[in-house]
């Protein structure tokens, strides 16, 4: 039984939890104003707020209906453009039409949706962060600029908000209905957790619902993503552990992880949008095993384990070695990601990330690459390279990573080790690029680590004097 509220209802009903969510919204509740766009969580039509009861208040978040599976839901609150109706416009509805932001209306709700998602984040506002939260969202034939106007005035609106009872603050203001005060009570008397034993196993959905939609709809499931044995990002013996079902964005705005990577905030806003970010888990990302994964190029880099368990056994297998080739990996019948763990290192050390793709943002990458290094006195003392795209597995760089270990940090080195990457890496032509052409993108990614990491030793164009390149 699928207990949830949707708007001001209270729904409980015996839904297949691989049902799509915009399925049981617009064809099971009769909800049409979120539309169905892509159904692969690119275009933001069908975006929806997502409230979760955390201790004595709900927090909200932006996601695509279309890649949520229903049981991912229970126990929420579901809120549709429909939850937002009230006498008037709200004011973020009233920023759009003064600014005419809408011209089809298609997208609008989506964008609606987002913008008073941000309107109740516990931070202050601004027009940089009001636009953020409308990553995911597409318009199919304003433009953009009339809609940016839009957020920059939404946020100036929010210039006095309660930061620590935001709902409260926007219910008073009336950008949102009084029922968003029933809310909290309304949840705690809905049991958190649904027992699921299925086999086939999801998380947020990213990917599954993408991939295979029909199988998930029809398999029985076994859920995560709510399980709070597989949640939390936490410091134990200095390593980092980052549980399962934490998603992209609880990465990215962990404390502990920002302490590790100071850039992450920037560095994530290449991961996917706003709303998959708020879905996407970290296991799901790595046992999707594509080439070309975000997080597991990233986190490839610090030379991370895996905790797999089974029942009351446990494991630990390199993240490196989990790879064993094309969608294979060493991962038994039954076996499930419990976390990643990588050991904290001591500071200093340098990090960075880097990706190419078609668009800069809301996309799959082309070439992405990531690397650690450790450096004293200009001596490479450790280090671990990784490059996505030019293999069947995220390519953990091990020749490549050995070779620079005890070598200055210059432009002969990394000449050579670029050389030695090229040994390493087998790409090959297909959509996103030609074989010569990734090649060319894994070395200049490789050279934009150092470039980026020490500018006043290695300058782009030494080294492209030192490799002939025109």
């Amino acid at each position: 039984m699928l207990t949830f509220i949707l708007n001001n209802k209270i729904i409980k009903e015996d839904i297949h939890p691989g049902t799509s969510l915009l399925d049981i919204i617009r064809y099971k509740k009769d909800l049409y104003g979120t539309k169905v766009g892509c159904r692969e969580g690119d275009c933001g039509a069908c975006t929806v707020l997502e409230g979760s009861l955390i201790g004595e208040k709900v927090v909200y978040k932006s996601i695509v209906s279309c890649l949520t599976p229903a049981g991912n839901i229970h126990g929420k609150h579901i809120v549709t453009i429909e939850g937002l109706n009230m006498s008037k416009l709200s004011p973020v509805q009233e920023a759009l039409v003064d600014n005419s932001g809408t011209q089809c209306g298609f997208c609008t709700p989506g964008f609606v949706m987002s913008l008073t998602c941000h309107c109740m984040e516990e931070n202050i506002s601004d027009k940089s962060k009001a636009i953020n939260a409308i990553s995911g969202n597409i318009c199919r034939c304003t433009g953009y600029k009339s809609i940016e106007r839009a957020a920059g005035d939404i946020s100036s609106l929010m210039k006095n908000k309660d930061i620590k009872n935001p709902v409260m603050w926007l219910v008073e203001k009336e950008f949102i209905p009084a029922y968003f005060k029933d809310i909290p009570g309304k949840l705690k008397s809905i049991q958190n957790t649904t027992e699921s034993n299925g086999s086939l196993v999801i998380g947020g959905g990213t990917d599954l619902m993408v991939q295979k939609p029909e199988e998930v709809a029809d398999k029985s499931l076994k859920m995560l993503y709510n399980d709070s044995g597989f949640k939390g990002i936490f410091v134990e013996n200095n390593k980092c552990i980052i549980n399962a079902s934490s998603t992209a964005s609880d990465i990215m705005n962990s404390q502990v992880v920002q302490e590790v990577f100071p850039e992450i905030l920037t560095t994530f806003k290449l991961v996917s949008s706003e709303p998959v970010r708020n879905m996407g888990t970290i296991a799901g990302n790595i046992v999707n095993a594509s080439p070309i994964a975000d997080l597991s190029i990233f986190f490839l880099a610090l030379n991370p384990d895996l905790i797999l368990i089974k029942g009351n056994k446990q494991r630990n297998v390199k993240l490196k070695d989990f790879y064993l080739g094309y969608k294979k990996l060493d991962l038994e019948d039954g076996e499930l990601i419990k976390s990643l763990v990588f050991e904290i290192p001591e500071k200093p050390y340098f990090f960075n990330f880097e990706k190419v793709s078609k668009r800069t943002y809301l996309d799959i990458a082309s070439v992405n690459s990531a690397c650690f290094i450790k450096e004293e006195k200009g001596v490479i003392s450790n280090c671990f390279f990784t490059v996505g795209g030019v293999s069947p597995v995220p390519l953990f760089l091990e020749k490549t990573s050995a070779y620079l270990e005890g070598k200055e940090i210059s432009i002969e080195s990394i000449s050579s080790a670029a050389g030695i990457l090229q040994e390493e890496i087998s790409p090959i032509s297909d959509v996103r690029g030609s074989e010569k052409y990734k090649r060319l993108l894994a070395r200049q990614l490789f050279f934009a680590h150092f470039i980026k990491l020490f500018p006043g030793k290695i300058t782009f164009n030494k080294l492209i004097e030192n490799n002939n390149i025109v």
